[in-house]
């Protein structure tokens, strides 16, 4: 299978659990759930719920037994996009190709549905299948670590307090890894988790996850400027607006490029710990990421 089959496969798999999981608009208060579908199933390439899934496999399990999980990352992935977006954030008018959820419904229901579906993403991983290594409370903690304060949470908050700031890349890379690598290293172990992981396998995924999540940044801040909002769904150029660090602001388009091509071989090397055909598809992504227009 190409890879753009794999992931639509994959993001037809989980939208239609997710129909399933989440309240449906006609059931009270309906506000508030259409805010939530609005959200979630505005497109995307699910990329967060497929890597769930490709681990899962990665390690022997089957996608079923991680399915939730899948579910409940795109879940939280998308209560941080509403926020992201709000006023008091970084005030987007689009996303995904369409408004952005507080245009549509208002500032406190786009804040509620956020709140719902961070609520709701636990809830889904609490229905992860134990098995002989992990149960719910492990997948719930690890969820919770990866984006706390310590990490996702955490690094927006660097990215607030770097705005208007000459940054180090140092300081640039610890907020690319809250805001966005831990999210995807969340990704790759639960879905080892869920397929039952020797130790050895979620070192190497996290790992693997790790430099992923970073050059998966770079590559967002190269195209928020060299692209199109047709072809990227979102606003560009919005970081040079705020005064913003990125990538090709402070260390060049050839620099920033040559990192993430580095940081796509190290997720590569990774993955050495498992059979060829196991990590087949995780390799594909992860050359996919680093080519990717959108």
């Amino acid at each position: 299978m190409d890879i753009k089959s794999l992931i639509k496969e994959s993001a037809a798999k989980v939208e239609a659990r997710l129909n399933e999981l989440l309240p449906g608009e006609d059931i009270a208060p309906s506000t508030i759930h259409k805010a939530m579908r609005y959200s979630i199933f505005a497109g995307g390439k699910r990329i967060r719920p497929l890597l769930c899934l490709e681990a899962a496999k990665a390690c022997g399990g089957s996608e079923e037994a991680a399915l939730n999980a899948a579910c409940a990352l795109e879940a939280l992935h998308t209560y941080t996009l509403i926020h992201d977006d709000l006023p008091c954030m970084d005030n987007d008018d689009l996303r995904r190709g369409r408004p952005t959820n507080h245009k549509v419904f208002g500032e406190g229901i786009a804040v509620l549905a956020g709140d719902a579906l961070l609520t709701e993403a636990f809830a889904m991983l609490a229905r992860v299948p134990a098995n002989d290594r992990y149960d719910a409370g492990d997948y719930v903690a690890e969820l919770a670590y990866r984006t706390g304060s310590l990490h996702l949470v955490g690094g927006q908050v660097l990215d607030l307090e770097g705005e208007g700031r000459e940054l180090t890349v140092d300081e640039l890379r610890a907020i690319h890894h809250g805001k966005t690598s831990a999210l995807i290293i969340a990704s790759v172990r639960l879905g080892g988790m869920a397929a039952g992981c020797t130790h050895e396998q979620l070192e190497a995924l996290t790992e693997y996850g790790r430099c992923l999540g970073l050059a998966f940044q770079i590559i967002d801040d190269i195209l928020d400027v060299t692209s199109t909002p047709e072809v990227l769904g979102k606003s560009i150029g919005k970081d040079a607006k705020v005064h913003k660090a990125t990538y090709p602001a402070l260390v060049g388009m050839d620099n920033a490029r040559a990192e993430a091509r580095e940081l796509t071989a190290a997720a590569r090397a990774a993955l050495d710990v498992f059979s060829d055909r196991r990590r087949e598809n995780l390799l594909a992504i992860n050359d996919y990421l680093l080519k990717r227009d959108y």
